[in-house]
């Protein structure tokens, strides 16, 4: 597996299913264009999706609902159906999800902060353990973790001018993170102090 992060851009996420599993791929989506194809659909996904198809699935009329996604999810309760739709989907090149398994999408736990997002995926082997690593990893990583990417963004673009090459902006940056005092000023809430530190330990000020 080669995990990434992929930018919605207007991306389609077709999903087959209406109910608790299909809300849960819908929120992992949130920002893509949804569309929802079920017999019936639960209140909250209704908010969610920006189209809601109301219909049966079947052979005879999941590629017309599939016509113009980026990924399809197949979140039914049958697992014989959802087989189907994932192969249906495979078998066009395009991206599939499934509930039951067996698809080239797989979905991962999720720590979104301000600016920078922790992904864990048990590859599909077992889903409970992603969601307790990603609450272990939250409770280790305070707000100065928050702090120090925000320092660095502004650092970047203070140092582009000043520093010339890539290479050695990079070298500046590792500098940064790895230095304790600076880490030290950030959990104290002093952001000012770690800045005028870190340009002054780089021979910036």
């Amino acid at each position: 597996m080669s995990p990434i992060l992929l930018s919605p851009r207007g991306r389609l996420v077709a999903v087959f299913g209406g109910g608790q599993v299909a809300l849960r791929k819908c929120r992992h989506f949130a920002g893509f264009r949804i569309r929802v194809v079920s017999e019936e659909v639960l209140p909250e996904l209704g908010e969610l999706a920006d189209e809601v198809v109301i219909d049966t699935i079947d052979r005879d009329n999941v590629l017309r609902h599939m016509e113009g996604a980026d990924i399809v999810v197949a979140a039914t309760s049958d697992h014989s159906l959802n087989d189907m739709i994932r192969d249906t989907s495979m078998s066009r090149g395009i991206m599939t999800n499934s509930a039951h398994g067996g698809g080239d999408v797989l979905i991962p736990s999720t720590l979104h902060r301000d600016g920078w997002t922790v992904c864990v995926s048990s590859e599909g082997r077992v889903p409970a353990f992603p969601p307790y690593v990603v609450e272990r990893i939250d409770s280790m990583l305070g707000p100065s973790y928050d702090a120090m990417l925000a320092l660095l963004v502004d650092l970047r673009s203070d140092i582009r001018d000043r520093i010339a090459t890539q290479p050695d902006r990079a070298a500046f940056l590792a500098c940064v993170l790895a230095d304790e005092d600076v880490w030290r000023l950030l959990e104290d809430g002093e952001r000012e102090e770690a800045r005028s530190l870190a340009l002054e330990r780089g021979g910036l000020r």
